[in-house]
């Protein structure tokens, strides 16, 4: 089993729930406000850790309440912090997100985020074959060096380019595999894309990004499922049908239950159908970070008690 290693954002997520999204200039009457363990280096972290792969989380937390509350949960799941490092000069980085009917909007206030740097990142000591996931909740500098560390030593790469940024092909240059959705996908194919479009579309998109066959690009499409190219050729994983609460960390589950399973020697396509359904179960859920299944949780939608009386018999 080899090891994953996350460069990325740190937040304290302050949800406010309601029965609808106000409209421009208005205000409308909240159900609850809840504070929740997040950001996106944070949320794969979890994801990763919980699905069975020893991780390691390098990013910066503000020597504020926040942060204090954020090493003790993220220590509690057995993430290795010693790359986390306090920043008394800025704030905990935090989310203010509204959840509504099963969607969200967010707005992100970087604070210590914003001062990850390339010597952050590159104090951390990747092996060939570990997984080295990132975003673009940290600058993208330390992003690219990110990469450029984890590539000189054989270790794989997964570049998830959230929020929705442009960036230059240098950095897609070192990504190893591509996880992104529609939104994502339509900036840096140049092109509008919307998550109904049909797969044939996507498909294209990706291929117009796509340097080489031996790079993967995943487009992951919420209750549709998830559109792929691996090996230059198309795969379609269909979505599961669940009754979804909260979606703030789906996409990151996503992300690091791909690197959980490469990391544990899976191959790239049942990895990716793997971690569709870790990010169904995580959309019942409400938070981000507190949301990601276990192993057997998947396992166990995977394998359905039926399913496995009848293997016993």
């Amino acid at each position: 089993m080899r090891r994953v290693f996350v460069a990325g954002s740190i937040n304290m997520d302050v949800v406010a729930t309601a029965d609808r999204h106000p409209r421009l200039g208005e205000t409308v009457a909240g159900r609850a406000m809840l504070y929740f363990p997040g950001g996106k280096g944070a949320n794969q972290a979890v994801a990763a850790t919980k699905l069975g792969a020893a991780t390691t989380l390098i990013g910066r937390v503000g020597n504020d309440a926040f942060g204090r509350d954020l090493r003790t949960f993220l220590a509690a799941q057995d993430i290795d912090l010693a790359f986390v490092l306090d920043t008394p000069e800025a704030h905990t980085g935090t989310a203010i997100i509204t959840v509504a009917n099963a969607d969200n909007t967010i707005v992100v206030i970087p604070g210590a985020n914003a001062l990850v740097s390339a010597a952050d990142v590159t104090m951390a000591l990747p092996a060939r074959g570990d997984v080295a996931v990132s975003q673009f909740e940290i600058p993208l500098p330390a992003t690219g060096a990110f990469f450029k560390h984890a590539r000189a030593v054989g270790a794989t790469t997964i570049l998830n380019p959230a929020p929705a940024l442009p960036f230059d092909r240098e950095l897609l240059d070192l990504v190893d595999i591509l996880i992104l959705n529609e939104t994502e996908l339509g900036l840096l194919a140049r092109t509008e894309l919307r998550d109904s479009d049909d797969h044939t579309r996507f498909i294209e998109a990706a291929r117009s990004v796509q340097s080489g066959t031996d790079k993967s690009i995943c487009v992951t499409l919420g209750k549709r499922g998830v559109v792929a190219l691996v090996d230059g050729e198309p795969l379609i994983i269909p979505g599961r049908t669940v009754k979804a609460l909260d979606a703030t960390g789906a996409g990151d589950c996503f992300v690091g239950a791909v690197a959980a399973q490469l990391a544990s020697g899976q191959p790239i396509r049942d990895a990716f159908g793997y971690a569709n359904i870790a990010a169904s179960i995580c959309v019942q859920r409400m938070g981000a970070a507190r949301s990601m299944p276990a192993a057997s949780e998947v396992e166990a939608s995977l394998h359905p008690p039926l399913e496995r009386e009848g293997r016993r018999e």
